[in-house]
């Protein structure tokens, strides 16, 4: 991710612009929210519109999936059809990456959702995500891993095929040009 610390003010325009379209597009995913509410949350927010730009530029197309009323907070998940192509072709973590002798990948997951200011969806965020509707039908996405896999090398990933979720595990330090990696946001 460049090293942006803030948005011009045309930047935040057309990222709100195009948050409000995709929001106002699927109603069914956020029923009952209100964009004008929203919008009002993002503006005072400007590090989340940050996060939220990486994800767009990334290819995420990101949108509101739910609302938690107790910490008044939107959140945000990637909803491209398909693992975001700016995110994918990267292993899960630096330690999968530095491991890696020949043929390295340039980036890994763990540290671009880092920099973007998001985190990898978990594997219960995932299947709720697919609740909504069915993404990830040709790619895979990585998503969090517990330490006690992780510590042997591996690290989990999903995707929807044949009317299920899978979850799949893989040494941490692989990479596929249709495997990314999905995040969230709280705003």
């Amino acid at each position: 991710m460049p090293e942006k610390k803030e948005l011009t003010r045309e930047q935040q325009e057309d990222l709100l612009k195009t948050l409000k379209t995709r929001f106002e597009e699927n109603m069914h995913r956020h029923k009952d929210l209100e964009w004008a509410n929203v919008q009002t949350k993002l503006e005072a927010h400007p590090e989340k519109l940050l996060s939220l730009y990486e994800m767009e530029r990334t290819e995420g197309e990101p949108d509101i999936v739910d609302y938690d009323a107790n910490k008044d907070e939107y959140i945000f998940f990637d909803c491209s059809a398909e693992s975001p192509k700016g995110r994918r072709s990267v292993c899960y973590d630096r330690e999968a990456l530095e491991s890696r002798k020949k043929h390295k990948p340039e980036n890994n997951a763990m540290d671009m959702a880092t920099a973007m200011g998001i985190e990898l969806l978990t594997e219960e965020q995932y299947r709720v995500l697919q609740q909504i509707e069915n993404f990830d039908k040709k790619t895979s996405s990585w998503i969090q891993t517990p330490s006690d896999i992780r510590e042997l090398g591996g690290a989990l990933f999903c995707d929807f095929r044949f009317g299920h979720v899978f979850v799949y595990h893989n040494g941490a330090e692989s990479y596929y040009g249709v495997r990314g990696f999905r995040g969230s946001l709280r705003v």
